[in-house]
């Protein structure tokens, strides 16, 4: 029988970063014993500020350390625009959370897209998922890319990554990276992880709140619709865990809890 995705409901964000930073070290720890790497998939939205509340916390003992110093940040979807621009995913997490990591914490490795052409989208997502075979499948070939861990949003439609409600894209079942030059959100040109990439991550960490999310987290979790947000819960099952405030599922019909 399929194992169920874990619903974490906290009082408010504070109380959310605490536990996602206790999630993140377990994935990190796990990470380094399986590679002595941590690659990391992140998407943008409001979970880069979430981040930083829960990154760049003091730690609180020798376990409770974040090594940046030994993290691959690779980027789940983004946006096909200069580096610079305030549409730009790299962009909002080097303000967030990267510019303020502290040097005694050490820097992450970070891989943004390639802007040479920022008009050739199919260019663009070609050339992410050559990094991404380069650093996932240099000795020998594999089929899909396992992250560590996959740190993503949900939209107010269900979307994750650029993975939209309905769209082609969700049916992609070979490629890594691919471009997508109709968003139903601006900006139109963009490229994302493929669903089976997504799905394959050792852990993947949804950050939902607000009660902004309360409706579509009820459809997500009581229909699923085929909704991109749904798709991942039924691939990933036990290795998802969403990460809430009590206002964002509000009547949503899901067993949750308060602590991992």
């Amino acid at each position: 029988m399929a194992r169920q995705p874990n619903l974490l409901a906290f009082p408010d964000v504070d109380a959310l970063a605490t536990t996602l930073r206790t999630y993140i070290l377990q994935a990190q720890t796990a990470g380094l014993h399986r590679h002595q790497t941590f690659k990391v998939a992140v998407s943008g939205g409001s979970l880069p500020k979430t981040l930083a509340k829960a990154l760049l916390a003091k730690p609180t003992s020798s376990e409770d350390t974040i090594k940046f110093d030994k993290w691959e940040i690779f980027f789940a979807d983004e946006r096909c625009v200069p580096l610079d621009h305030e549409d730009s995913n790299y962009c909002l997490l080097k303000a967030e959370l990267l510019d303020k990591i502290p040097a005694e914490m050490g820097q992450p490795i970070v891989y943004p897209i390639d802007t040479t052409d920022l008009n050739d989208v199919q260019e663009i997502a070609d050339k992410y998922e050559k990094v991404l075979v380069e650093k996932f499948a240099a000795r020998d070939s594999v089929k899909l890319p396992i992250f560590d861990l996959l740190l993503l949003g949900c939209g107010p439609d269900g979307h994750t990554c650029s993975l939209f409600p309905g769209h082609e894209l969700l049916r992609e079942a070979d490629a890594w990276v691919m471009p997508i030059e109709d968003s139903p959100k601006p900006p139109p040109k963009r490229i994302t992880l493929t669903l089976p990439v997504v799905n394959h991550g050792v852990k993947i960490a949804f950050v939902a709140t607000g009660g902004g999310k309360k409706e579509i987290m009820k459809q997500i979790f009581e229909q699923g619709n085929g909704l991109p947000c749904a798709l991942v819960n039924e691939g990933g099952q036990e290795r998802v865990t969403w990460f809430t405030d009590v206002p964002a599922v509000e009547g949503v019909s899901f067993p949750r809890r308060g602590s991992l």
